[in-house]
């Protein structure tokens, strides 16, 4: 009876902290990707509307001039070649500010956009949003959204460091 009551304790603390970590679940394959404007590291508005007829990589991430986002980042201007040839185009959102995604475009040298959702809207919709507290950041989550945009694959356990590559393998299968 002892050790029911305490698998039974362990369940619903896990269960109440993904509650906590992650409010809201991810808009499901299939569906119509949910239809944002965020500024860009230009401060440009940047909607999702405008790449319709192309296929965009949704990749959210915790924090600028972090190891793990930096790699990730690497890895997608890396391959920006060839998400291009596939008519493919990357942004990335965290709910840093549009002067740090500058900052960290021109120190790391990237050439594609990312989005500040600084009022974590976009990332809540997308089921995106880690809750540590005092602190809210983007999940490392990626989202990969056809010409007619609808979302047609999720990623929600990503390594940044082999993340790009997947990204690109399936954008391949899902392409023939």
């Amino acid at each position: 009876m002892k050790i029911l009551f305490i698998v039974l304790a362990v369940v619903a603390i896990a269960a109440a902290l993904s509650l906590m970590l992650f409010a809201e679940s991810a808009p499901p394959v299939g569906s119509i990707a949910p239809e944002f404007t965020l500024p860009s590291q230009e401060g440009a508005p940047v909607s999702l509307k405008d790449y319709r007829g192309k296929w965009v990589v949704l990749y959210f991430y915790p924090k600028d001039f972090t190891t793990g986002c930096t790699i990730e980042a690497h890895n997608f201007q890396r391959d920006l070649p060839q998400y291009e040839q596939k008519g493919a185009v990357v942004l990335g959102v965290s709910v840093d500010s549009p002067d740090s995604h500058k900052q960290f475009c021109t120190k790391e040298g990237l050439n594609f956009k990312l989005l500040a959702d600084s009022d974590h809207n976009v990332s809540r919709q997308y089921g995106s949003l880690t809750n540590l507290g005092v602190v809210k950041i983007a999940a490392r989550h990626t989202f990969l959204i056809n010409p007619e945009g609808k979302i047609v694959k999720e990623f929600l356990d990503v390594n940044p460091n082999q993340h790009s590559a997947e990204v690109l393998a399936a954008l391949a299968e899902l392409q023939h």
